[in-house]
């Protein structure tokens, strides 16, 4: 008799389920926050714990053994390329959807909760006061361990293209140090499945402690922002990446069918951390080489988050409709512009969406005081944009495969991986 087994999709989809169950029974219970907190916390912490060393052995095996200066060049000039257009794509969505469906207009601001976002304004003004070439500088760390230290995964990344260029270099002398990261990444994928299984009470805690903490009432005053933020969300993934997929001989469903488990998770956490090593993996089990999942992946989180600015962009229109500030086509434009440099250049910023939406407001003459009546339901709404931000980013492994022409699509039976 076959032993009955529940899937890991399935098992955190159960997670998923009685966490709100939970959290609406125990709506406004700090007492029942603060003990699921610690659940959930826990494994944030496990996960957070091994993206760095996946991250650094990851990109030093992929330079490594791609090898050729030119060619690493060219990998990172197409990736870049592709993140740039499929975020200016994003945005223009984001505008379109919010100008066909005024989510702000109308909105009677009394009926509004406001929040507290002064922590984002600090963060905020910190940033601004830093020049493009000041963000790009940044990105050279002084001090390595201190960059894995802070996880400033840019930083990071970096210093993994070095060592892995350094290694390739010196051929045979090299094999030592290859070995090592070699050896490292596998280790820390091992470790990354034995944590997995305990993502299914990771995700009970988690989502438990949002709905208790906000319940779905604070949605109804914003109902309408919700739902056209995540309505223009699922739009964009069925139609644009669909579209996307179907240019490179791939399905879309194909894809979520493959990072379903991935994409549970991230909705439920709110955190693309959570399922970075498993989408390397997941994209190399169907036909994406290392080399290229390896570099394309982690650079992604931090240059390629379609859901957020997506949500940055509508954001940004619902609170100049609910202040009846009326933005031209040219303003609009000029929007556009200011989140591609914003979203770019404070990549890897806690409470990114916030900051950048800051910075941008403070450019356009937007009043930052608008934020106060979302931040209340921010974390809704940030787990659909994460679930989005990681379908973009293994939608773009895909890209730049095939563009490279090592894209050999195959059957992953996606059930037997749990």
């Amino acid at each position: 008799m076959k032993k009955f087994k529940l899937s890991l999709a399935t098992q955190i989809f159960i997670g998923l389920v009685l966490g709100i169950a939970v959290g609406g029974i125990f709506y406004g219970s700090e007492q029942a926050q603060s003990f699921l907190q610690p659940f959930g916390d826990l494994f944030l912490r496990l996960i957070k714990l091994i993206v760095v060393p996946i991250v650094l052995s990851s990109i030093v095996v992929a330079i490594a053994g791609v090898g050729d200066l030119k060619a690493v060049g060219k990998l990172g000039g197409k990736s870049l390329a592709y993140f740039i257009g499929m975020t200016g794509v994003a945005i223009v969505i984001g505008l379109v959807s919010a100008n066909l469906f005024h989510p702000g207009t109308g909105l009677n601001m009394n009926e509004l909760e406001q929040t507290d976002i002064s922590k984002y304004v600090d963060t905020s003004e910190q940033q601004e006061g830093k020049s493009i070439v000041d963000t790009l500088l940044h990105i050279v760390p002084t001090n390595p361990f201190q960059a894995m230290v802070q996880g400033d995964m840019l930083a990071i990344i970096f210093f993994a293209v070095v060592i892995g260029l350094g290694i390739a270099a010196i051929g045979e002398k090299g094999k030592v140090a290859l070995q090592f990261f070699e050896g490292l990444a596998g280790a820390m994928f091992w470790i990354t499945n034995l944590f997995m299984k305990y993502a299914p009470i990771g995700v009970f805690a988690l989502i438990g402690v949002t709905i208790s903490k906000y319940g779905f009432a604070s949605l109804i005053p914003l109902g309408k922002l919700a739902l056209t933020v995540y309505g223009t969300m699922i739009f964009f993934v069925l139609v644009i990446f669909g579209i996307t997929a179907k240019l490179i001989g791939y399905s879309i469903f194909k894809l979520l069918k493959v990072i379903k488990e991935e994409l549970i998770l991230a909705f439920s956490t709110s955190s693309s951390e959570t399922v970075l090593p498993r989408i390397m993996d997941k994209t190399q089990q169907i036909g994406v080489p290392k080399h290229i999942s390896s570099f394309v992946i982690p650079t992604g989180y931090s240059f390629n988050l379609d859901g957020s600015v997506l949500y940055q962009a509508i954001a940004a229109m619902f609170v100049a409709q609910m202040y009846g500030i009326h933005l031209s086509i040219g303003q609009q434009i000029m929007l556009m512009v200011v989140l591609m440099v914003t979203s770019k250049g404070m990549a890897g910023v806690p409470g990114v969406s916030f900051v950048v939406l800051l910075a941008t407001f403070g450019t356009m003459g937007l009043p930052a005081e608008g934020l106060m009546f979302i931040v209340g339901i921010d974390r809704i709404l940030d787990m659909g944009r994460t679930a989005v931000n990681v379908v973009g980013n293994s939608l773009a492994a895909l890209v730049v495969a095939k563009w490279e022409g090592e894209f050999n699509p195959q059957e992953v039976d996606n059930a037997q991986k749990a």
